[in-house]
């Protein structure tokens, strides 16, 4: 008898201990280059541009990935994660997708290098993203 109820114990407390382990969410991982860059204003501009550039309030700097696809919800798939670059593909609803790769140069500039489709058109740009202020 003892046999039997040692057997319920052990398969009580493996299935107590699977329950717990499965029903806890996947956290989604942190990009270490978007984790050092300063919070603030940034100014994106085209490089090679004499343009004033448009400005960003940097709250989440998870917006530098979506410029082309900024406000939209879209899924994410990390391909390359240093401190020093990051390179992400995404896909916004069935047919707008893209591909972003950001190079640190230090906490307040990046280098931004974006193409794909939106709008079943396609896009391709280079920005430097600079921190100039605050908001």
């Amino acid at each position: 008898m003892k046999g039997i109820t040692l057997i319920k114990t052990i398969s009580a407390s493996t299935a107590a201990f699977l329950a717990f382990s499965v029903s806890a969410p996947a956290q989604a991982p942190e990009l270490a280059l978007l984790d050092n860059l300063q919070k603030g204003e940034w100014t994106l501009k085209a490089r090679g541009s004499e343009d004033a550039g448009r400005k960003v309030c940097l709250g989440d700097p998870g917006i530098l990935l979506q410029i082309q696809h900024r406000g939209t919800t879209c899924s994410r798939y990390v391909i390359q994660d240093t401190p020093n670059s990051v390179r992400v593909s995404y896909k916004c609803g069935s047919s707008d997708h893209g591909v972003t790769t950001i190079k640190r140069e230090s906490s307040g500039l990046v280098q931004i290098q974006s193409q794909g489709i939106e709008g079943n058109a396609p896009f391709s740009f280079n920005v430097e993203g600079r921190r100039t202020g605050t908001c």
